[in-house]
């Protein structure tokens, strides 16, 4: 039996679709953007299963205040570099995040900035949030890069798992330099990488003042380090 031809969409229809989509691009490119990075090294992963939970405070704090949309970049591997579309669901987020599985390889946390520093000249970001636990590169090349992304008004928010002076050191100086904060946590603080989150959020939607407000200790510490310049 012969079957009948599949429907053709009418160009009324067609041109209805991409209307449809030109609009949820342009809500998603008015919200205020941040930057969400992770360290996907293989000893990365019980940190990334408990980033995947926590990111949801940024998106239930900034929902508070307007809406974020937040782009998911990793690196893993050999020189594997990842960067997802700009998302404002926390769900889609934390489902993107649940497909990865972190695998050996170096840092590269020189790309990472290169990357930010494109996406930020496109749409202006307001902020870049960085978790991990080692710096395998040339420090003096990421503080180049980092005082670049200050030139740029694009903050580093760099949290350090550990407690490696010579990784505290490079992510201290680079936050410094472009403007940001810079914060350590433990297996055992989840509650305070889950109040940095959410401090962040909460400065890339209303900058200084909604970080005054947020309250909490991760926005204390946040806020003191961008009132005295990254010390």
């Amino acid at each position: 039996m012969t079957k009948p031809p599949a429907r053709r969409s009418s160009s009324q229809e067609i041109a209805q679709f991409l209307q449809e989509s030109r609009t949820i691009t342009q809500f998603v490119d008015k919200q205020p953007r941040l930057l969400f990075a992770v360290d996907a090294t293989a000893s990365r992963q019980p940190t990334w299963n408990r980033a995947r939970q926590l990111q949801q405070e940024m998106f239930q704090v900034s929902g508070k205040v307007t809406a974020l949309a937040v782009q998911l970049c990793y690196f893993q591997g050999f020189g594997e570099f990842r960067a997802s579309r700009w998302l404002t669901d926390s769900a889609e987020l934390a489902r993107l995040m649940g497909l990865v599985q972190c695998e050996g390889g170096r840092t590269q946390i020189a790309r990472l900035l290169k990357h930010a520093q494109s996406e930020h000249r496109n749409t202006p970001m307001r902020a870049l949030v960085f978790i991990g636990d080692a710096v395998e590169e040339n420090p003096d090349n990421l503080c180049d890069l980092a005082g670049q992304c200050g030139l740029l008004k694009l903050p580093l928010f760099l949290f350090q798992e550990g407690s490696d002076r010579q990784v505290e050191q490079t992510l201290r100086t680079m936050a410094k330099l472009s403007g940001g904060a810079y914060a350590r946590f433990d297996s055992s603080s989840a509650d305070l990488l889950a109040g940095l989150l959410g401090a962040v959020a909460s400065f890339a939607t209303g900058g200084r003042t909604a970080l005054e407000a947020h309250g909490g200790d991760g926005a204390k510490l946040l806020l003191k380090q961008l009132l005295d310049g990254g010390n």
